[in-house]
């Protein structure tokens, strides 16, 4: 027998060649070359994914894993029987939570509070950095820089104790001087139409400073050409910020807003739930601190689960149609 003739028995022995009739490579050469290809770029960059990796685990062990428990909101939870334990309802809990007599008035607070603070704490900062852009002293401005970002490092619970020796009806300092133009014994922390503007005022003062900070960034970005231009055109201050400032400063405006959105039922839990009493609980009840106390206090977890799950479900639906009308409207988006 030749050489070819055993060389032809062999290869009829070991099958059919893998070949597509175009040509193309067949999924274990596709297979093959993506792993190499991963090992290439592991071997490039294994440093930069060292440095990411204890991101990556913190992201996953806290933010991924607790995601199994999201079963709860389907489930009669068992202390005996664990997580998975328990016997399916399915939506008994957010019919549940949608039947109540509380659902109108923690929707309306939390709508009410997430909005406003929303509204004038994503406002605000795009003003104070426009104004901070305008101040021609270096000094200045890192004074100007300096006060305004402090607030931000003051912790919340710090924070509401301002809030109640400024505000006390007997001796709070803001009560004492609005009794010189009459206004005395006024509770605003007990008040029901006070609590709102409180709250989102005293969010903008913390905040404003800080979050005006990337607003800064995309203004240091500006070709200083275009002021000059403009300048030299006989433009104002004021036109300077429309025509020049202003549209430096949409894209970021509107990712930030579309960032926003994901959260617009996320009302800031520890200050709303520091602030309450029972005076301003009407106004101050939103989902999280329902939540907190259906969940934590009432040991009702499967509950409270539901209730947090439809506030996430919520919040992923407005991210998403924010970010399809930004798409649409400006072709700026997220995706």
């Amino acid at each position: 027998m030749s050489a070819r003739t055993t060389m032809d028995a062999v290869s009829e022995s070991a099958g059919p060649r893998r070949q597509r009739p175009d040509g193309a490579p067949s999924s274990a050469e596709r297979k093959s070359r993506a792993r190499s290809k991963v090992r290439r770029h592991l071997g490039r960059y294994w440093q930069l994914w060292v440095m990411l990796a204890p991101a990556l685990g913190f992201l996953i062990v806290f933010a991924y894993v607790p995601m199994y428990g999201i079963q709860l909101a389907f489930r009669e939870f068992d202390f005996a029987k664990g997580l998975t334990g328990g016997e399916w309802v399915g939506l008994k809990y957010f019919i549940q939570f949608f039947e109540s007599p509380l659902f109108g008035d923690l929707m309306r607070n939390t709508v009410m509070i997430s909005l406003a603070t929303l509204v004038l704490g994503f406002l605000t900062p795009i003003a104070l950095a426009l104004v901070i852009n305008q101040i021609l002293h270096s000094r200045l401005r890192r004074i100007v820089q300096t006060v305004t970002y402090l607030p931000h490092f003051i912790s919340i619970v710090v924070i509401v104790g301002m809030l109640q020796v400024f505000l006390s009806p007997s001796t709070g300092l803001i009560t004492r001087f609005l009794a010189f133009f009459g206004l005395e014994d006024v509770n605003f922390l007990g008040s029901i139409s006070a609590f709102v503007p409180v709250y989102v005022l005293s969010d903008i003062w913390q905040h404003t400073g800080w979050n005006s900070i990337i607003y800064l960034a995309a203004l240091a970005g500006v070709n200083t050409q275009l002021y000059e231009a403009a300048r030299i055109d006989g433009a104002s201050r004021l036109q300077i910020i429309r025509h020049v400032d202003i549209p430096a400063l949409v894209p970021t405006m509107i990712i930030l807003l579309i960032l926003n959105m994901g959260g617009v039922l996320n009302t800031g839990f520890e200050k709303v739930f520091l602030m309450q009493n029972t005076l301003n609980l009407p106004v101050s009840e939103v989902i999280a601190t329902y939540t907190y106390k259906i969940g934590i206090l009432s040991s009702q977890f499967s509950y409270s689960t539901a209730i947090g799950l439809f506030n996430t479900i919520i919040n992923f639906a407005f991210l998403v149609i924010a970010n399809q009308i930004s798409k649409r409207a400006s072709d700026t988006s997220l995706w």
